[in-house]
């Protein structure tokens, strides 16, 4: 049909039979048989000259003349054939895909198009399951050095893949390739160690009744091997070697042979691999980071090949993990957001504004799957499109289930989730380590977390250490400011913390930096309230509990066994509203007008300032109190919100070390979760 289409327009054309000309071997593998099927092919080119030549694919002769066909692939290895066969200058391979993919673009999305492979490289992947080639289909290829493009006959522009003997590419890793399916067979015993002829026994009657092995794996010291195979053959391999080695299991000398099911093999691939020192440990470190469990390792000497065994059900997410970790996608993360009030939302806009940017030029894929409020929640997939996020929370949002919320986020075939803990909540906060010992990191502003007993605070951190995962809370102290990552420095290089003495209420420093005479104080405050720079209970700043909490976690930072109870605290809340509703508090709150008004008059007298100050010794004692101080010091010029912290330390000592600026307001505390997520991004990357 293809020949009369090309003569109906006029081009010079014939059809070829390939029965005619291509004979092959009767086994299993049809092997082609190079020197008869050339000297046919020679006779009939010469007695059929044309400048264009069909041929049918997918079939071929036996040495006496029978018709037979190519069993699997066919159709591509008739190609490469004929290609060696014709002695042509390049094979094209038309699939329906632009080319071969660094993954399989159905399990990462964000898998792309290889420009060019080596033979070895493809032959591994097509292995390992690249379903748009066939490793049969490059044998005759790499026997006569013939180049093979894979294109796109639905997007011919695409120049597609080009495979050959001497590709080259700047990726140390060329791409991942999974086989599902699989099942794990584990023979162990120490009747094995120092005996010859084990293995050959043993993959020997393997081969006797037709098990095909995908991968091996043996402990130097003989005392196991385990291999995979596909799981409709391991109840067979199971049974062949019980009675291969029935002896040995009577006798003890071979204690169990095991078989675990529900595997795969993942797989990554790059002749760049043999000259670059640390893949294998960025590999697997990337797998250890997505929380993924490696059953076994195999890795061949030409170092073109890494395979690990992994559960089935997290093969998409260690997939995406390792094809993120060498930077052939974005580094994905799946963000579960709770509290979506007034700093919860603006986080969300924050991240709607960097998006698109985060991913254009650093490769940083942060996507908010799910936001859960106290009555209704909003999941989605992909993720949440937050230009309408307030929108479809009201319209679409169902009943907050946080099993159902936690489920969503901790997606498997996305390898890092993280749940960003919003809320002023001390009930959220108790749930933390099951999150962490489920493989989710936590990022937060809450405090309540870090000023629990010490037993909580440090189950939190021996939690986290056990199961890899990354707790971060940066805004804790200081919003915004790296108060929290300066102590760290400071401890964490060995100076020693004589004082730690500042301004640690953005609300506070908002209120006392307004309050001088003109406005009474508890008009400051309702408008401290209105613009966000309070806790949702105003009570929380004024009482000083806010202070003490940050207290005690720089306190603890520096390895002191603080308890939120240890410390000296005055409050500025009358005795008289702490037991009121925070309605009926700033309602009756101007009653006591008058005695703050007089401590102002009393300060000013002096040419002071009022402000409201905590301290931390070396011995982690902590008190927090309403001082004055000169105009002239530090704490006395402070504007709006600022924050300040002075660290006096051994290497400080004739001058402190302060850390100042905005320490309140939903923007200035959003940014630094924000600051947060995206030092998450850098911890569980791994770049390759």
């Amino acid at each position: 049909l293809l020949n009369g289409y090309l003569q109906s327009q006029s081009v010079d054309s014939q059809w070829l039979d390939a029965r005619k000309v291509l004979v092959v071997e009767t086994n299993k593998n049809e092997a082609v048989i190079w020197e008869e099927s050339q000297k046919r092919l020679d006779v009939w080119l010469h007695a059929h000259p044309t400048k264009v030549l069909v041929v049918t694919g997918f079939v071929a002769s036996t040495p006496d003349d029978v018709p037979t066909t190519f069993r699997r692939n066919g159709a591509d290895l008739s190609a490469s054939v004929f290609g060696a066969l014709l002695k042509a200058e390049s094979v094209t391979l038309w699939k329906n895909v632009d080319g071969v993919y660094s993954a399989d673009p159905d399990k990462v999305p964000e898998a792309v198009v290889l420009d060019e492979l080596s033979y070895d490289e493809v032959t591994e992947l097509a292995y390992f399951g690249a379903r748009v080639v066939h490793p049969r289909a490059m044998g005759p290829a790499i026997r006569s050095d013939l180049p093979i493009y894979f294109r796109n006959a639905f997007n011919p522009a695409h120049p597609g893949t080009k495979v050959h003997r001497a590709a080259r590419s700047p990726r140390t890793v060329k791409g991942f390739a999974t086989v599902e399916g699989i099942a794990l067979v584990n023979v162990e015993g120490t009747g094995m160690v120092g005996i010859p002829g084990v293995a050959q026994r043993l993959f020997g009657a393997l081969r006797e009744v037709g098990v095909s092995v995908v991968m091996i794996s043996q402990a130097s010291s003989e005392h196991s091997i385990c291999f995979a195979v596909s799981e409709k053959q391991a109840g067979l391999a199971h049974d062949t070697l019980q009675r291969t080695f029935r002896f040995e299991l009577d006798h003890g000398e071979i204690q169990r042979i095991d078989v675990t099911p529900g595997c795969g093999v993942l797989a990554a691939v790059g002749d760049g691999m043999v000259d670059k020192r640390g893949v294998a440990a960025s590999f697997f470190s990337a797998l250890g980071k997505a929380n993924v469990n490696i059953r076994a390792i195999a890795q061949g000497s030409s170092e073109r090949n890494i395979s690990a065994v992994i559960d089935s059900d997290s093969l998409i997410r260690a997939l995406r993990a390792v094809h993120a970790a060498f930077y052939l996608s974005d580094q994905t993360l799946s963000i579960g957001l709770i509290g979506p009030g007034l700093i919860g939302s603006t986080l969300l806009d924050q991240i709607h504004e960097q998006a698109s940017r985060l991913k254009a030029e650093f490769k940083i894929d942060l996507r908010v799957r799910g936001i859960l409020g106290t009555k209704t929640m909003l999941l989605a997939n992909p993720q949440i499109d937050l230009a309408r996020w307030r929108v479809d929370l009201a319209e679409r949002g169902q009943p907050t289930s946080m099993e159902t919320f936690l489920s969503h986020i901790d997606a498997d075939h996305l390898p890092h989730a993280v749940i960003v803990d919003c809320t002023a909540s001390a009930e959220v906060p108790l749930h933390y380590p099951n999150w962490l010992s489920r493989g989710l990191h936590i990022v937060t502003p809450n405090k309540k977390a870090n000023t629990g007993t010490m037993e909580s605070y440090r189950n939190l951190r021996a939690v986290a250490r056990a199961r890899g995962r990354h707790f971060l809370y940066q805004t804790n102290v200081g919003a915004g400011l790296p108060v929290l990552n300066t102590l760290r420095d400071l401890v964490q290089t060995g100076d020693r913390i004589e004082r730690i003495e500042g301004i640690f209420s953005g609300t506070l420093s908002y209120i006392f930096n307004s309050f001088d005479g003109k406005r009474p104080f508890s008009e400051i405050v309702k408008e401290a309230r209105a613009k966000g720079f309070t806790e949702p209970d105003p009570r929380d700043d004024l009482s000083g509990t806010d202070v003490a909490r940050k207290l005690v976690i720089l306190a603890r930072e520096m390895g002191r066994d603080v308890e939120l109870e240890d410390l000296t605290v005055q409050s500025l809340v009358p005795t008289a509203l702490q037991g009121v509703s925070p309605e009926d508090f700033l309602k009756l709150l101007p009653n006591y007008d008058a005695e703050m008004e007089g401590r102002l008059h009393d300060a000013i007298k002096r040419q002071h300032v009022l402000r409201y100050v905590g301290f931390i010794s070396p011995e982690g004692k902590a008190s927090v109190e309403l001082m004055s101080y000169p105009q002239s010091h530090p704490f006395g010029s402070l504007s709006f919100s600022d924050n300040i912290v002075a660290f006096t330390t051994e290497r400080y000592h004739t001058q402190p070390l302060i850390v100042r600026g905005p320490g309140a307001g939903p923007a200035v505390t959003a940014g630094g979760v924000f600051a947060d997520l995206l030092r998450l991004v850098s911890f569980v990357g791994s770049p390759s």
